[in-house]
This record gives C-alpha cells, structure tokens and sequence, in this order.
C-alpha cells in the first residue's frame, strides 16, 4: 500500500512509537491524523509534522469515529497504525495476602485489547468501502509486546492483554480476506520509550544490556520502520512479527 496522498491514523501518536510511526509517514506523504488523550502532545506533535490531531481514547467509540471522520475527510483511509496502550503493576495475590484488583485487571485488558479491537472494527469498517488500490483496500498494524509470550511477574494484565492482540491477529486477517484488508501486528520488546525514560540510567543501560543484538534498547525509529514496511509489503498479512533483538523476557 502507498501511502503518499492517502489518510493514515496513527493512535498514541503523540508519544513514542507512535509519534515516530507519524512522522515517518509524514515523510512518506501520508496524510497522517494522530489520535490521542487530549492531555497529550498530540496538538503540538501534529503541528510539528504538518498533521491532523484528535483528541480521543481508543476505547471510546464515538471519539475513535471521530478520528476516523477526520481522516476520511482529507483522503481516503488506507492505513491505521495502532500504538495506544497503557502498562499496569498487579499481582495475583498482594503483599499482604489479598486478592490482586480486578478493576487494575480490567482497566489494563480494556484500554489495551479492548481498545485495539474498537480501532480496529471502526477502521476496518471504513476502509470496506474504498476503491481497490493493487488489490487491496487497507492495512491495519496493531501492537502487540513480548510479553504476549514472556510475561515478567506483575505483568498480568499486560501480558493478558498483549496476547489477545497476538491472538486475534491471524483471526482478523483472515476475516477481513474479503474485504482486501490486511491485519499484522508488531511485539516489540525493550524499547527507549517515554516510559522507560522514567527510570534512572542505570536501570535502563541493564535493561538494555540484556537484550543479546544490538546490544541496547530498541528506538522507536525502528518500530516506525517497520511499521511503514508492514504497510508497503501486500504479503505481510495474519502475523505477529517481534521486534527484539533475539530477546527473552526472565521471570522478573
């Protein structure tokens, strides 16, 4: 799928993978529309990259269809790159021998799966009445993590959620078939984003030294890379890629 001239939205673009995901396809003549909290950056990121920002939660419908609208207004809607998510600490039983919060629980799984199949739907259902381009009329990438397969201790939610997305991935291509809309999703796995930035140096160099090649965290240049071959390469449909330098999460 060509990009140039086309509307693409990017959520959590105002951050991160997202925000790298957005401006590469700015560069690519995307029209891109980056859809995020309103208490992000999303305004001045869109402004920087000569974008569209709108200011939504992907779990809310009528905020996600707004986005979409957005988008459609200025070009067709050939591709969504879908990067919101939240993390979330939980264990199964807590230190002083209680139950973990189901609300932590579902919170975590509602933003992260949950808001990645409302993104989803509401695109794909969209880009089911574009003309075909080359055979095709869409490509959603969602965004998956290792965790989907190597959890760590207190990633329950995450991890949960993770590997729904990993799941329904294969599912959803072969659904949308039909419609000449492709699904594939990227598992990234340590990458130098604002969340990790959070943490003092020396626990990101040790996180960074774990990961056996290269031998450092992953950039979000990297995940945006991808991202943007996903789109342009029609036989990548119905998988689940990791992107993480031969890395295997340990318990803890």
């Amino acid at each position: 799928m060509d990009v140039n001239g086309a509307s693409v939205v990017v959520t959590g673009g105002a951050s991160g993978l997202g925000a790298a995901t957005a401006r590469r396809l700015a560069t690519r003549g995307a029209r891109v529309v980056i859809l995020d909290l309103p208490t992000s950056a999303g305004k001045e990121v869109a402004h920087e990259i000569n974008a569209l920002f709108a200011p939504a939660d992907v779990t809310e419908t009528e905020a996600v269809q707004a986005a979409i609208d957005l988008a459609t207004n200025e070009a067709p809607l050939r591709a969504v790159v879908h990067c919101a998510g939240r993390g979330g600490a939980l264990r199964i039983i807590d230190r002083d021998g209680n139950p973990g919060s189901l609300e932590t629980y579902e919170q975590v799984v509602r933003i992260n799966l949950v808001g990645s199949f409302n993104v989803l739907r509401l695109a794909a259902a969209r880009m089911a009445g574009n003309d075909e381009v080359e055979d095709e009329r869409g490509v959603v990438v969602l965004t998956s993590s290792v965790a989907a397969w190597e959890g760590q201790i207190g990633q329950i939610p995450y991890a949960s959620a993770k590997a729904g997305i990993a799941g329904m991935t294969l599912v959803a291509a072969r659904d949308l078939a039909s419609r000449k809309i492709r699904v594939t999703t990227i598992a990234p796995g340590l990458f130098d984003t604002p969340i990790l930035a959070r943490l003092p140096q020396k626990v990101r160099d040790s996180l960074g030294a774990s990961v056996p090649h290269p031998n450092r965290l992953g950039v979000p240049e990297e995940y945006a890379a991808l991202a943007l071959h996903v789109i342009e390469n029609p036989m990548l449909n119905g998988e689940t890629i990791r992107l993480d330098g031969a890395i295997r999460m340990q318990a803890r």
